[in-house]
């Protein structure tokens, strides 16, 4: 648990917390910090081979906790309406709807879930559209899409990733 990739990954949480203040060097700060936090614990983790399955675990969940702080900070500031926050969560619910299909099939307990190219993309998509909307910036309607359509490709990313893996296993 207390290794040096993991240590950086927990950061994100209190970064998540600075950003309900309502000053924009701080959430600025906030937002680059969290960037960088998420681009170095999984350089390290694979650099010097201490990936572990809580940083599996724990990465992803430092990147919503940020993102849905993030966004419900902008959600009650009305710098963001509900629709818009939703298309940038639309990853987050291919998640939960692969999970669900995980579940049907009975093969929850046996898929390791990993990291995909369209979940990296969408993340740091959110955090740019975040660190936009912080400075003021209007974001054009095609961003908001580009999380659906991201969110739909990491649906499939999800499902031909688990089909690899049967084929590979078998």
């Amino acid at each position: 648990m207390f290794k040096i990739p993991n240590i950086i990954t927990l950061l994100r949480f209190p970064l998540a917390l600075a950003f309900l203040q309502e000053n924009i060097t701080i959430r600025v700060l906030a937002i680059v910090l969290a960037m960088i936090t998420d681009c170095l614990d999984g350089y390290l983790a694979r650099k010097y081979k201490l990936t572990s399955r809580i940083g599996t675990f724990l990465d992803p969940l430092a990147d919503k906790f940020f993102v849905i702080t993030a966004l419900v900070a902008l959600l009650s500031e009305n710098r963001l309406t509900a629709w818009e926050a939703a298309t940038m969560l639309c990853r987050d619910f291919s998640i939960i709807i692969f999970g669900c299909y995980l579940i049907y099939r009975g093969t929850w307990e046996h898929y390791q879930f990993r990291a995909i190219w369209c979940g990296k993309l969408t993340t740091t998509l959110q955090l740019s559209v975040l660190f936009a909307l912080t400075l003021g910036a209007t974001i054009p309607p095609a961003i908001f899409s580009t999380f659906v359509v991201l969110g739909l490709m990491a649906l499939g990313e999800l499902y031909l990733e688990r089909k690899k893996l049967r084929i590979e296993g078998s």
